[in-house]
């Protein structure tokens, strides 16, 4: 039997990229470059993901580094070389304002998550919540709003800076409770940040545990969007409260509800060591269900053997494979983006490699502002080679599963790339999405 020492979570950050020793392999321009992106990009590592996931011999290849540290190239030459002048020249305050400004230039919240995602209640907007599909309602808690560990590429960001107007969160306050109430539509919640298990038990079972009493009978399944599966596995084992976070997802499935863990995984060294599988094994135990997602990523995991082998190792440890998703247009997208035929082509092949069991997987899936859209295939129509989409999910129930086709473009990246085929002048849902969005503009307008 597995014998698992406690270990401390040690949190490393701007101030540690010239004390690590690991780090001492790059050249000091190399280690400058890294200093300069994470001025911009948010940086954090723990002891785990240094001293058991990266390959110090592979690197800078290596993708879990590349997964953690900033890269010089994650940034513009411009923007890379104006952030490096002022880190040497500039006071503080100077710097602060060229780095916000490049941060601006990023796309910080993409798909209309701050102007059409935010909801009202009783004529006001409810912070830290948004609601995009009518299903689902995903609750951003304060003090869950950090990680681990960051990921470079994560969509999220704008969560981890100080910038203001661009953070989501709400406190305890029983104001996304009352929300809830009202919106009997709503069958999932989705704990999210951040990284909701970075909270204490104690402040993420003020979250959870009312959903389980009177008056939330319509909400059938709570989701936990979290990382820390792979790159802190210590937390459902050997922290001081894990036992605590066991018991409470046990609460949450005896309770009848469907407790999701949702595991972000982006490549299968983060599934390989003992300490994650048994911390999967655990989790298991209390009959929560684990869910596993990632974006498709250049340099990263831009191969189908990546997927095949991760996928093959989430099933045979009781996981779910769920998303593959397309890097976002965000932050450094420029560095991760793969073309949708590649991410098809990678997809494609590793799906052909599995079992059925793993084949619950959906993508390549963009989830854009009219809402996931999912890469079908390639094909021929009337002597035209096309993209075949579907949406997954969208502001309307109505545009689920109903295919429609983009002319094929090798370069396209992401949805907003893609042109109508056939003689179209538009997509079907483009008139009613502007409708959907005017409205929802003008009641974010009121209610501000």
């Amino acid at each position: 039997m597995l014998q698992i020492k406690p270990k401390k979570i040690e949190l490393y950050g701007i101030k540690d990229i010239d004390r690590l020793p690991q780090l001492q392999k790059l050249s000091a321009a190399d280690r400058l470059a890294i200093k300069a992106v994470a001025q911009v990009l948010p940086f954090r590592v723990n002891n785990y993901v240094v001293e058991e996931l990266i390959d110090w011999e592979n690197i800078p290849d290596d993708p879990i580094f590349r997964l953690t540290f900033p890269q010089g190239e994650m940034l513009s030459p411009e923007s890379l070389d104006k952030v490096i002048w002022h880190l040497q020249n500039s006071t503080p305050e100077d710097l602060r304002l060229v780095v916000n400004a490049i941060r601006s230039q990023l796309n910080p919240h993409p798909a209309g998550q701050v102007e059409y995602n935010v909801p009202s209640l009783d004529g006001k907007r409810v912070p830290g919540i948004q609601h995009k599909y009518p299903e689902t309602v995903l609750i951003f808690p304060t003090a869950g709003q950090t990680c681990h560990a960051y990921c470079t590429f994560c969509f999220r960001w704008p969560q981890f800076l100080g910038m203001d107007g661009i953070k989501f969160a709400t406190r305890e306050s029983g104001l996304f409770q009352d929300y809830l109430r009202q919106h009997q539509e709503v069958t999932d919640v989705l704990i999210t940040g951040g990284d909701p298990m970075t909270m204490k038990a104690r402040h993420l079972s003020l979250y959870i545990e009312p959903l389980l009493g009177e008056g939330f009978e319509h909400i059938q399944t709570i989701r936990i969007g979290t990382k820390s599966v792979a790159y802190w596995p210590y937390r459902f084992l050997t922290d001081e409260d894990a036992d605590d976070v066991l018991r409470l997802f046990e609460k949450v499935t005896l309770a009848g509800k469907h407790l999701a863990i949702m595991a972000h995984y982006d490549h299968w060294k983060e599934i390989e060591t003992e300490i994650a599988q048994a911390a999967i094994r655990r989790i298991r135990t209390t009959g929560a269900q684990i869910r596993t997602q990632a974006p498709l990523m250049r340099g990263i995991n831009d191969s189908s053997q990546v997927w095949t082998r991760m996928w093959q190792e989430q099933v045979r440890l009781g996981c779910v494979p769920y998303y593959m998703f397309m890097e976002r247009d965000t932050g450094a997208k420029h560095y991760f983006e793969v073309p949708i035929v590649q991410a098809w082509e990678i997809f494609q092949g590793a799906i052909q490699k599995v079992s059925g069991l793993a084949r619950t997987v959906r993508g390549p899936v963009m989830s854009a502002l009219p809402g996931k859209v999912a890469v079908d295939g390639v094909a021929q129509i009337k002597g035209e080679k096309v993209f075949v989409l579907s949406f997954l999910q969208g502001r309307d129930r109505d545009w689920c599963k109903r295919p429609f086709f983009a002319r094929y473009d090798e370069q396209a990246s992401w949805l907003t790339d893609l042109v109508p085929a056939l003689g179209e002048k538009e997509f079907f849902y483009e008139q009613q999405l502007q409708e959907i969005l005017k409205i929802q503009s003008q009641v974010s307008n009121i209610h501000r």
